[in-house]
């Protein structure tokens, strides 16, 4: 479980990473990572998880694994980022171990790409 100060839950947050943020795809997850500046209470981390994964038992199964992977990359992250996963359809059928090495994929390439951008 994620800690409650590092869960993303307004709407507005969710759309400004995926808007303003950098994606990086993976097979069955998406990562949208955006720096907020203005904020050093420590990263946010918010899961999308749609219809297209499965049934809602499929859904909260991926659900759960993504925060569990997601939980042990906090310490990588620095306090001021918002990352938003999205996961794909395949996502179900995925292994926890496969998800966490997609996950560290997408958060390196993100950074990379944050680091060209500026």
């Amino acid at each position: 479980m994620l800690p409650a100060q590092n869960r993303m839950t307004r709407s507005t947050d969710f759309g400004a990473t995926v808007k303003r943020g950098v994606r990086a795809a993976q097979p069955d997850i998406v990562v949208h990572v955006r720096r907020d500046e203005g904020s050093v209470d420590g990263p946010r981390i918010g899961l999308v998880v749609a219809k297209s994964v499965g049934s809602a038992v499929q859904r909260h199964r991926v659900a759960r694994r993504l925060r569990h992977v997601a939980r042990g990359l906090m310490a990588e992250l620095e306090p001021c980022e918002r990352v938003v996963i999205r996961a794909l359809p395949g996502s179900c059928d995925a292994p926890s171990s496969q998800l966490e090495r997609q996950l560290r994929n997408g958060l390196k390439r993100s950074h990379n790409l944050m680091g060209a951008r500026r």
